[in-house]
Formats: C-alpha cells, sequence, structure tokens
C-alpha cells in the first residue's frame, strides 16, 4: 500500500506555507510564499484577495515541486487541511468577483464603530451571544463600517447579492469554482457574528448591525468534509478538503492542546495564549474572550484567549533604541549571569497593558534602578517581564474557570530562550513542553485533515506523533513568588 500525505496550508499575513506530511507527522516537503499587505491610512489595513488566491496556489505548487525532486509522488496526496489568518475577511458578488480588498484583522478603520455599539448598551449582548469583546479587531464592526461607506457593498448587501467570508472561506470558494461555500466554528467565532451556544450565525445580532441580508457561510466543525479541489490542475485527480481551522486554534491543536487544562503560548512580538475549557462555555470575567478551541464531528472543545500586546518586541526595543546587546540571541546568558533582577523590574506597556489588566493608556516604565544595577539586570528584567505576564494570564483563566492549568505548550522565536521558558516553568509551577516544530499550525491543520479521512485514529494517536518533545521542569523557588508579587504590586499600584 502507498504511503498516505496531508497537504497543509497554513495562509498567515505575511505569507502561505505548505507543507506536505506524512502519516507519522513528518514534513516531507515546504514552501513559503511572501504576501504583499497594504498599510493605508488612518490604520487601514488590507490585501488583495486574488493575490491571497495566487499566493496560495503559488506555495502549493513550489511545495509540491520539492516534494517531487525529493522523490514524492503527488497521486498520493489524498487530503488537505486549512489554517488561516483570523478575522481577516472578503465580501463578493453572486458572480464570485471581490467587492473591495480584504480587510485585515488588523486595521483599525472601525473604531469609531466600536464606539458606538458600545454606547448602544451591546457589550453584553454581545459578551452572552459571541463571548468576544467590541473591538476593531473582530470582523463584524469593519464590515459595519464597509456597508456604511461603500456603495457597492452597500447595495449587494441590501440587495442579498453580498457573500462574506473569512480567510479559509474564501479559499475554499476559489479552490472549488464556487461550489462550496462554508467555513468552521473557530473561524466563524472571531466574527461577532456566532453564537457559540447555538453554534449559528446570530439572526439577532445581524439585524442589530443592519446586516440581515448578508449572505453567510455554513457552519461545520473544524475537521469535516468542506469539498474537493485539484487546487487549479496542480493536481491530476481532486482531493478533499477535510479541515480549515484559525491558525492559533490550529496551532493549539498542532501542540496536543486536547483536554481542559492545557494551553498554548504562542510568544512574538505580541503573546498569544489560548487555553482549552472543556466542553462547556464558560465566560471570563478577567479580561479574557471565549471562543472555539477546535472541533471535530463528535467534539467541540471551547478555550479562553488572552492576549498579551508586548513580549518579543520589548526585547527588540532594548537593542534596536538603548543598544544594551547586538542580537536576541545574547539576552539568555545576559540574564543568566546575574543572581537576580538586582530589584528592577520592567513594565512593558509600550503600547499599553493587554489581558488580563486591559489598560491602554498605560506608559512603559523601569523600576528599581540603582547604581548597583548594570545592563544585565536590566536585561533579565525585560525577559522576566514575559513569564510574569504569560502568568497573569493563566491566573486570570483559572479564576474564570476553575480548571487548574495542567501543562503549558510554547511555540515561537522566543521559545528558543531556555532562560525564559525555564523561568515560566518555574513561575507557574508547571511542565513547559516545547514540540520541536516550528509550523505549528500547519501542523494542526493536518492533524484534523487526517482524523477526518482516518489517517489517525483518535487523539491517542496523534499525541503519540509528538514524541520528540523538550520538556522544562520546575524547580521550587520561594524568591520566584516573592519577585512575582512585588511585579503585581507595581501592576496595581501604577
Amino acid at each position: 500500500m502507498n504511503k498516505q500525505y496531508i497537504l497543509a496550508i497554513d495562509q498567515g499575513t505575511s505569507g502561505t506555507k505548505a507543507l506536505i506530511i506524512d502519516e507519522a507527522g513528518t514534513v516531507c516537503a515546504k514552501a513559503n510564499e511572501p504576501l504583499k499587505t497594504n498599510y493605508l491610512h488612518n490604520g487601514f489595513v488590507e490585501q488583495n484577495p486574488e493575490e491571497i488566491f495566487q499566493n496560495v496556489l503559488l506555495s502549493v505548487k513550489n511545495c509540491m515541486d520539492a516534494f517531487v525532486r525529493d522523490g514524492g509522488n503527488t497521486e498520493n496526496i489524498i487530503t488537505c487541511g486549512i489554517s488561516n489568518q483570523r478575522e481577516t475577511f472578503v465580501v463578493w458578488n453572486k458572480e464570485g468577483v471581490p467587492l473591495y480588498d480584504a480587510v485585515v484583522w488588523q486595521c483599525k478603520r472601525s473604531i469609531s464603530i466600536c464606539e458606538r455599539l458600545k454606547q448602544e448598551g451591546l457589550q453584553q449582548t454581545i459578551k452572552t451571544k459571541t463571548g468576544l469583546i467590541i473591538d476593531p479587531y473582530f470582523s463584524a464592526t469593519k464590515l459595519i463600517w464597509l456597508y456604511e461607506n461603500n456603495d457597492a457593498v452597500k447595495k449587494a448587501i441590501d440587495n442579498g447579492e453580498a457573500y462574506f467570508g473569512t480567510i479559509d472561506t474564501w479559499l475554499l470558494y476559489k479552490l472549488t469554482g464556487g461550489k462550496n461555500y462554508a467555513t468552521d466554528y473557530t473561524n466563524a467565532s472571531r466574527t461577532l457574528f456566532f453564537n457559540l451556544s447555538i453554534l449559528s450565525w446570530d439572526k439577532e445580532l445581524l439585524n442589530s448591525f443592519h446586516l440581515s441580508k448578508l449572505n453567510l457561510p455554513e457552519c461545520k466543525p473544524s475537521s469535516h468534509f468542506f469539498g474537493e479541489t485539484k487546487f487549479n490542475g496542480l493536481l491530476s485527480k481532486s482531493i478533499p478538503v477535510s479541515a480549515m481551522i484559525g491558525d492559533s486554534h490550529a496551532a493549539a491543536f498542532g501542540e496536543g492542546c486536547f483536554s481542559p487544562g492545557t494551553a498554548k503560548a504562542t510568544m512574538g512580538t505580541g503573546c498569544s495564549i489560548l487555553m482549552n475549557i472543556g466542553d462547556d462555555l464558560k465566560y471570563s470575567n478577567n479580561g479574557m474572550v471565549t471562543t472555539i478551541c477546535w472541533s471535530t464531528e463528535d467534539k467541540i472543545q471551547y478555550a479562553l484567549e488572552g492576549v498579551i500586546v508586548t513580549c518579543g518586541a520589548t526585547i527588540e526595543w532594548l537593542k534596536n533604541e538603548l543598544g544594551l546587546f547586538s542580537d536576541s540571541k545574547e539576552t539568555e546568558a545576559m540574564a543568566s549571569s546575574v543572581e537576580d533582577n538586582g530589584g528592577v523590574y520592567l513594565i512593558p506597556a509600550f503600547s499599553g497593558l493587554g489581558a488580563p489588566h486591559w489598560d491602554m493608556n498605560r506608559k512603559a516604565a523601569i523600576t528599581g534602578l540603582t547604581f548597583a544595577v548594570n545592563k544585565n539586570h536590566i536585561v533579565r528584567a525585560a525577559l522576566e517581564s514575559i513569564p510574569y505576564q504569560i502568568k497573569d494570564v493563566i491566573v486570570a483563566m483559572e479564576a474564570d474557570t476553575n480548571i487548574e492549568l495542567y501543562q503549558l505548550m510554547v511555540d515561537g522565536g522566543i521559545s528558543a530562550n531556555n532562560f525564559i521558558i525555564q523561568y515560566l516553568a518555574d513561575l507557574l509551577n508547571k511542565q513547559v513542553v516545547n514540540i520541536g516544530i516550528a509550523d505549528v499550525s500547519a501542523l494542526g491543520a493536518a492533524f484534523l485533515a487526517g482524523l477526518q479521512q482516518k489517517i489517525y485514529k483518535d487523539l491517542d494517536h496523534l499525541a503519540k506523533l509528538t514524541t520528540q518533545k523538550k520538556i522544562t521542569i520546575p524547580s521550587v523557588s520561594n524568591k520566584i513568588n516573592t519577585c512575582y508579587k512585588e511585579w503585581q504590586s507595581i501592576i496595581k499600584n501604577k
């Protein structure tokens, strides 16, 4: 019997990765194609929908070419899974032509719309129905802006001829020649249109937003049959698209957040923390949003998500603006060269503080400076601020759900810093796990696609595929708890 392969696509903001993954979860071929983003006036951020689609096809082609050069046979690719940048959306007409460029999740055009919705008293209704807060980050408010400011979009919506989709939906529509119009629960849960309790679009909210005539895709579990495609002739025969999922959720699944209390932290410029809270819907009173973690045809897992605004960006600031080191890799040795932080704490509120504090007017600060302090203490304080912020989020999540953190999975560039990871394990007093695979979102999409196609038997089967984990064990230290209390005191007292 021929070996079976899965094509995994991770369509991100800065580009598209395509991977071919075998039955053992091993990456056999990979390609990455950069994508142009248009940063315009007044915080507008857009991408060309057709360029996104062509970017995906090019990435897939290059990945397949690499696979063939290495002796692979594309006939053995039997299914496809897609992960995608969340909240970014496209609106197109009944002919499949975009009515406007894709509006990217980073876009801030709808700030005034958000303020208006808050003044109308919709905060609690939206939170109860969608699990989210009113914020430009989520899709709906930017679509309202388009409806009120673009005649073509308004006319198409009012005539019932406008089709809305997050990027997964747009790609599925294009890949299937317009035959299939669907999304998954995770992407739907990021729009402000989706009711978490009934797992469907909320008519009352759509009416409140004056978008009741908008066409919306069918909502399905992340691991599901969505349609078939030949990728515009790149394959000789059609294969099923058997998974679609938002990238952060895909990462959680790829890293093994299969049960309540498992969480993942993606540590990059900022930090996204997603914790599986099980099959019961729970809401946050501590600044988190509720979302779908992942879903299969017989199982739905919810999650709390907390976003830290500044993580790796702090380290870049120390390098670029203060010149304390020339390469961020130096920071691990610098922090380890001093016994402790010397009483120095860095509050990284360069763009305000995110979850669970949500103090966007807060300014960054370095406290505790004396003549006994050197640059290594400052670097250490900066690195410590990352685990402190993650701990703040985890404590809030545990308080919201009464679910104790069992294990934290980490990914992203900063996860290579051993000082941060050990400090995080010590601070949480939990294992911190790195599965050692860079493309965890693509891996999660592949795993979900493989589950649907019976390549993988069940979750236990998947758990055995990532056995090369690096597990950091906590070491008990009373001093670290004292430092964390000092951090909390500084945060609270401003």
